[in-house]
């Protein structure tokens, strides 16, 4: 009777009633196993996780050491040529250290030389600021002496001009005065004679 049964069930019903019951007990099932487990999936996963940071860090620490070694080589073949050229720098400071005594040497005679000219310049022109000196104070002691004469004979043509002046002014005032006498006497004429001819 069962296979009567399943004869008349058709593929599609079948699997219609399979697929059913699989998704209602195996979800659950599933679920269930899920939660029972998942702090160990948890921590395979954080486990694998942590290979891989290792790993990682172990690549990363043979880059790194590969890095260091390509510096330390780096930083010798640096050293290396720092120290050519600090003795090379050396050598020619000393020889520029030499070059710079001999040009202060030969600066230093000519200084001396040229301060012993300087020194007989201004002697000479000392000698000849002080003959000058003395002429410019001759020629003011004489300028002096002619100037106070002119001022003398000044002061004295001055006087005379002014006496001269005086005697002009008292010839004036006559002559202003005679002529105001003749002019009164003339109108008094001239008054007395126009009363006779009346």
């Amino acid at each position: 009777m069962a296979e009567t049964v399943l004869e008349e069930i058709t593929q599609e019903e079948l699997e219609r009633v399979v697929k059913g019951i699989l998704e209602l007990h195996l979800k659950t099932t599933i679920e269930d196993y899920l939660r029972r487990n998942q702090d160990k999936i948890k921590e395979l996963s954080l486990i694998e996780r942590l290979i891989k940071v290792e790993e990682e860090l172990k690549a990363l620490k043979e880059i790194e050491l590969a890095r260091f070694e390509a510096v330390e080589k780096r930083f010798e073949a640096l050293h290396r040529e720092i120290a050519i050229l600090s003795q090379a720098s050396e050598k020619r400071f000393e020889a520029l250290h030499r070059e710079i005594a001999i040009l202060s040497q030969a600066s230093e005679k000519r200084f001396e030389a040229l301060q012993r000219e300087m020194t007989a310049r201004f002697e000479a022109s000392e000698k000849r600021f002080e003959a000058l000196q003395r002429e410019i104070t001759s020629l003011s002691e004489t300028s002096q002496k002619h100037f106070e004469a002119l001022q003398r004979e000044m002061t004295a043509r001055f006087e005379a001009s002014e006496k001269r002046f005086e005697a002009v002014e008292k010839r004036f005032n006559l002559m202003l005065w005679f002529m105001g006498i003749g002019f009164s006497m003339v109108s008094t004429l001239v008054a007395i004679f126009g009363l006779y001819v009346r």
